[in-house]
């Protein structure tokens, strides 16, 4: 299964990086969005000395974060067409493609989220009191983003309305997940060390690890199809 699993990951990174169709799709989106965020901040130039400022500006990230995922990640499974996912039954495991969508997810979130945080930080200025631990939320969040939506859009592949399926079952899910990561990240951006906040870097450790299980177990059965 592990081979199975680093040869479809090579095959989602050659497709993407030759195509490079959700990666810019979704860099664009981050650039325009963060663009426009600025624009409107600038019509209210003394926002930014405010104490409510810092607060807004991690709320912010982690909103702009969630959507590129979404554009990113919904369309795992829902761009798959039935004749390649039955040739992928005829030659592979089940765990195995979940996996490898799972990894491949995870590389391109975490690309994306360092990408979006240049980006961001460029054009809203904003002291990190603990660079590293924001950097952990930024990755624990990328890996979070991909476990969750990667799995419901292997489930909401297989109903007829794929988009609308997908944003009912990820709502219950990724809430937690936002808040998790708006916590850890705002202690962060306070200094607070890490040993202060093991609780939130343990749910959202917890939740991954609960999300790739059910997966595991999950998609075979769904496979069968």
């Amino acid at each position: 299964m592990l081979k199975q699993t680093l040869t479809l990951l090579q095959k989602e990174i050659l497709i993407e990086w030759r195509s490079k169709y959700a990666f810019n799709s979704v860099l664009l989106y981050v650039v325009s969005t963060v663009f426009v965020c600025y624009i409107a901040f600038s019509l209210s130039p003394g926002f930014q000395q405010s104490a409510g400022y810092p607060i807004v500006w991690n709320v912010l990230f982690w909103v702009i974060m969630l959507f590129a995922a979404v554009n990113a990640i919904a369309k795992s499974f829902l761009t798959e067409s039935r004749g390649r996912m039955l040739y992928y039954y005829s030659i592979t495991d089940a765990r195995a493609v979940i996996l490898s969508k799972t990894i491949y997810n995870g590389l391109l979130m975490l690309i994306l989220s360092t990408l979006t945080l240049i980006i961001y930080s460029l054009f809203f200025t904003n002291t990190l009191g603990n660079p590293g631990l924001y950097f952990l939320a930024v990755f624990l969040g990328s890996v979070s983003f991909s476990t969750v939506f990667t799995m419901v859009s292997a489930i909401a592949s297989k109903a007829g309305n794929g988009s609308g399926l997908m944003a009912v079952l990820s709502f219950p899910v990724i809430i937690p997940v936002i808040l998790t990561l708006i916590k850890l990240s705002k202690n962060a951006m306070d200094g607070i060390d890490a040993i202060s906040t093991n609780q939130y870097i343990i749910l959202l450790v917890a939740i991954n690890f609960i999300v790739v299980a059910t997966s595991l177990i999950l998609f075979p059965f769904l496979w069968r199809d």
